[in-house]
């Protein structure tokens, strides 16, 4: 325990910064549609979406990585009495609209909007959601770095000879912040392999929340965008056809089935404050250790003249009690007397 102490000086002696990590996330489109023969995809019995893993889910190594759901809103084309799970697609969409889109003057829970811009221009009325774990996307997922590459070919037992690449290449400088849930960027779709789109690229054809680390997907991907609708499973219904007559496990499915990569760079932020403890020539020459002496004298001295000496080995920083509330270790102890002085440099993270 200290028994002296030096008071910080708040206008000299610390600093808060802020930095931003980045991890890279690749992908593969292999773990999440075929290399465990769906071991990792967990179903569950109230079927209102499905989960993703990098390993089989019953195995203890097995991470989560992204959730898969679908939905649309009541007035759209596809809901009715006869849709599969109607109820449920309405629940999920309006879920998420209300949570990363908000509500408008009237308290209704606004519809996705492809530009951005909720006051008018096209809405997304038919959504898949890919919602990210914060194992992978930490605080963000980082603005300008996400790549989703889906396939697009018509014909379902071939669906990755025609590719589109979805990016939020907008992201870095022109994202937007009329969310509730934060930023976001729009995400554009251009030709991969082959030029399987209808129109001149890039399309919109989805939102990104950077901070839920939600990306919204519209069902035309696989329809109105491409020059020929893909065909979403075996029995070749397009995706108007699956989105009201499967239910949202097969829909999962099917957007599995066309899951080529995605890639994106997650962001942590981390919180510093920056101590400087200054140590003058007066300052810490002695020692408290109880080795410190012997027989009254001074270990450290060979006879009474020689100046005192301490070796430097932790710094504590203390409350305004004298309360130990941190401790920095050096890497090896420093050498402290009258003729010198030094200042330590620490840093605490959180």
């Amino acid at each position: 325990m200290a028994t002296s102490f030096k008071t910080f000086d708040p206008n000299k002696d610390s600093v808060v910064t802020r930095n931003l990590l980045h991890e890279a996330i690749p992908m593969t489109g292999t773990i999440v549609s075929g290399t465990y023969a769906d071991l990792n995809i967990k179903n569950y019995s109230h079927g209102m979406f499905q989960s993703v893993y990098d390993y089989p889910f019953l195995s203890s190594s097995a991470n989560h990585i992204f959730d898969l759901t679908c939905g649309y809103p009541a007035t759209s084309s596809l809901s009715g009495a006869s849709s599969t799970q109607n109820a449920k697609k309405i629940n999920i969409y309006n879920q998420m609209a209300q949570v990363l889109a908000g509500f408008d003057a009237e308290g209704a829970v606004r519809r996705f909007d492809k530009d951005g811009d909720l006051t008018s221009g096209d809405k997304i009325n038919e959504a898949y959601f890919i919602n990210l774990t914060r194992l992978l996307s930490k605080d963000e997922v980082k603005k300008g770095s996400f790549t989703l590459s889906l396939g697009v070919n018509a014909t379902y037992g071939s669906p990755f000879t025609e590719t589109i690449n979805i990016t939020d290449a907008s992201g870095s400088d022109g994202y937007k912040v009329n969310s509730p849930a934060g930023e976001y960027g729009i995400l554009f779709a251009n030709n991969g392999t082959g030029t399987p789109m209808a129109t001149a690229d890039p399309q919109p054809v989805g939102l990104l929340y950077y901070q839920a680390g939600i990306a919204v997907l519209t069902a035309s991907v696989f329809g109105g965008i491409l020059s020929s609708s893909a065909e979403m499973n075996a029995s070749a219904e397009t995706v108007d056809a699956v989105l009201s007559g499967s239910a949202i496990s097969g829909n999962c499915d099917d957007l599995r089935h066309r899951f080529l990569n995605l890639s994106f760079n997650n962001s942590t932020e981390l919180n510093s404050t920056v101590y400087f403890c200054r140590t003058n020539n007066t300052d810490f020459n002695y020692s408290s250790n109880p080795t410190y002496l012997s027989a009254s004298k001074m270990v450290v001295k060979n006879n009474s003249q020689d100046v005192p000496v301490s070796y430097v080995t932790a710094v504590g920083l203390y409350s305004p009690d004298n309360e130990l509330l941190a401790v920095a270790k050096l890497s090896e102890p420093l050498k402290k007397d009258p003729t010198t002085e030094f200042t330590i440099r620490v840093r605490l993270d959180y």
